[in-house]
């Protein structure tokens, strides 16, 4: 693997934070909303994303890269190294010798990740969130599509499957760089590159999940609207206490945030999420989990469908009329006969949330064909 083409650029004064002084440390934090933040994580630890490799840890540690909760920060919370750090640091970079104290245009520090779920990236925020100092100079990624569960020595080994999907880029002291990624391919490792040294907080890669297509056929009937086999969700009323995206994250609901709750409704109106599906699927059962909701649950649920694949203006079919719910319950419901859908939409009626959703099922034949034909589309041939 070789770093991306060098960058000469020098962080501007506007790259630089204030030192900290007092007060709320994300006072002066710079944030951003650029529109990939939206879409999936696909280094979200939830799905089994991890940093499996780095050159140097030395003031912080590698995997604090993928924590789910925001960067935190103690003035005066010093270890026998330094001050510590909520992030990925490494040490300051020298040059050869006394002559030549800087280190070189090439030197670099990296770490390695692996995705929880291969997909096509969008985008990547790369946070720096109380590196006001010790930030890098410039960042790069790279990417490569690996099969299989490879070791660090096989991804470090293979050079030729790394290919620069950020090229190296001046990046802001304590703020969310947004990154936006060109590429169609269909990712399953990312590395990043930090340049010379200092310290990143939070790395996020955004993008739509590209499932196996072999492998949903091998596990026949599955989660056809869980995150890990490219279920979305493409809109939703309201999440303002938490996500409508951890509706169909992998795994039981370990708290109440980590499902999804509606502000208190105040009209006659309800609330809903819109899912999307991988391909085209067949549909025979629904679970809805209230886990952990015990006092604001909804109280009733509906669900409905459309196949875009039949009709582009395909009108949503209900398939599970209104159904009342219990708190902190499982509810497994069989539908009277399978669906075939590309789209869900949940309705709770009429506000309050719940933990996970799961509709079970598999790929049509013609599903299958699609993704399939996405797969090769999306893998560099030859």
């Amino acid at each position: 693997m070789s770093p991306s083409p060098a960058d000469n650029s020098v962080p501007t004064d506007s790259a630089f934070a204030a030192p900290y002084v007092s007060g709320d440390p994300y006072a002066d934090y710079r944030g951003s909303d650029a529109p990939f933040t939206r879409l999936t994580d696909l280094a979200d630890r939830r799905l089994g994303a991890g940093v499996v490799a780095a050159n140097d840890e030395f003031f912080a540690d590698r995997e604090n890269l993928l924590s789910r909760t925001p960067a935190a920060f103690d003035v005066h919370d010093y270890g026998n190294k330094g001050k510590v750090m909520d992030g990925w640091e490494t040490r300051r970079r020298r040059g050869a010798d006394a002559d030549h104290p800087f280190p070189t245009d090439t030197d670099h520090d990296w770490a390695l990740i692996r995705l929880g779920a291969a997909g096509v990236v969008r985008g990547i925020v790369v946070d720096t969130a109380h590196f006001r100092g010790n930030f890098p100079q410039q960042v790069g990624v790279e990417a490569a599509a690996f099969a299989g569960t490879p070791s660090v020595t096989e991804l470090l080994e293979d050079d030729g499957a790394w290919e620069v999907i950020v090229p190296r880029t001046p990046i802001r002291g304590h703020a969310a760089n947004a990154l936006p990624v060109a590429s169609d391919r269909r990712w399953t490792h990312l590395r990043i590159n930090q340049h010379p040294d200092g310290g990143i907080a939070r790395l996020r890669v955004h993008g739509e999940v590209v499932p196996d297509p072999a492998w949903l056929d091998l596990l026949g009937t599955f989660d056809v609207a869980c995150v890990t086999n490219g279920g979305s969700v493409t809109d939703a009323s309201d999440g303002f206490y938490s996500s409508p995206g951890n509706t169909i994250m992998p795994g039981l609901s370990q708290k109440q945030d980590d499902g999804w709750e509606t502000r208190r409704r105040r009209d006659k109106g309800n609330d809903w999420i819109e899912y999307r599906f991988a391909a085209r699927s067949e549909i025979r059962a629904v679970e809805v989990d209230t886990a952990n909701l015990k006092g604001n649950a909804a109280g009733w649920v509906s669900l409905s469908v459309k196949d875009d694949e039949a009709s582009e203006a395909a009108d949503w079919t209900e398939v599970l009329s209104r159904t009342a719910l219990q708190p902190d319950t499982l509810h497994r419901l069989p539908l009277p006969v399978p669906v075939t859908a590309t789209h869900a939409r949940l309705d709770i009626h009429p506000d309050g949330g719940l933990a996970r959703l799961r509709l079970h099922g598999n790929l049509t034949r013609t599903g299958a064909a699609a993704l399939a034909a996405r797969v090769t589309r999306a893998t560099r041939q030859g």
